[in-house]
């Protein structure tokens, strides 16, 4: 059997969270915990070092969190400001029992249309990690902006594909396989320190790329007039993401549906977006 089948038969690139959750072992994954969190730790910390953000209000008493039934415990950050519109640095599982889902996710404000930057890291126990440069246009009509933002990046998303100890992951989720973007990773394998530092390693030149960019749309920032309609669109991606995320069986599972509902929109921030809708960012 390959090292990619599950025992069942069920391949491990096209198996759902639920099939995962359902054999899933009593794996103690705190270390890896503190691993992948010191890695968002930092990027996250990076983010806030260039931009001014506060953090938002409506996440006060969220830093820590667990379930009633004490099945799930977490935590969910999230900060705003004039060029950033949510930067998100959270997790939700059960660090003896198998499960993680850990987020750094900055969506940009408006004055450049520089992808967003999404990085998750996941045990189920197996390692899952995500990277992405979330495109602000369709790509099929934005040819300049694929090889503006993608192109660069594509030696480097196809070397790490090509690793033999990673399998690659397909999301069930129908709209998050369209919001990936060419240079998507994401894969499955060991929960390893090596796989591990795998992943570290890929990130340090797939952020700074994004901070690259980043200084060269100062230089040639998106005209005002074409700003409110690239809120829209950037709303809507982000509300509809969220809500379509096959991981949200976690939290469902755990909190139930009026406690999920109340922490999706949290997650997304609703409140950041209705604050700010309609509002067109300042240089």
């Amino acid at each position: 059997m390959s090292n990619n089948t599950a025992a069942s038969g069920t391949k491990l690139d096209i198996k759902t969270i639920t099939e995962f959750l359902a054999e899933q072992p009593n794996v103690d994954v705190s270390r890896a915990w503190e691993r992948c969190w010191g890695i968002h730790s930092g990027i996250v910390d990076r983010v806030k070092r260039r931009f001014a953000v506060t953090k938002h209000p409506a996440t006060a008493g969220h830093e820590y969190f667990t379930s009633l039934d004490q099945s799930m415990e977490g935590s969910f950050n999230a900060w705003s400001g004039p060029r950033v519109e949510w930067l998100v640095h959270s997790w939700l599982g059960n660090r003896k029992a198998s499960l993680l889902d850990m987020n750094a996710t900055v969506f940009l404000s408006q004055q450049n249309r520089v992808p967003h930057l999404v990085i998750i890291f996941g045990t189920v126990p197996k390692l899952f990690f995500y990277a992405d440069y979330t495109p602000r246009v369709d790509l099929r009509t934005h040819l300049d902006y694929v090889n503006q933002y993608y192109e660069p990046a594509n030696a480097s998303a196809i070397r790490f594909r090509g690793l033999s100890n990673f399998t690659w992951n397909w999301s069930h989720g129908t709209y998050l396989r369209g919001l990936m973007s060419p240079v998507c990773t994401s894969v499955m394998g060991d929960l390893n320190e090596a796989n591990i530092a795998a992943c570290e390693s890929y990130l340090e030149e797939f952020v700074d790329r994004w901070f690259g960019w980043l200084d060269e749309a100062d230089r040639a920032p998106l005209p005002q007039d074409q700003r409110l309609a690239q809120q829209q669109y950037d709303h809507y991606v982000r509300e509809v993401g969220y809500r379509t995320d096959p991981m949200n069986v976690l939290a469902q599972r755990a909190f139930g549906p009026d406690e999920f509902n109340r922490r999706l929109e949290l997650r997304m921030g609703l409140a950041q977006m209705a604050e700010s809708r309609g509002q067109i960012a300042k240089d």
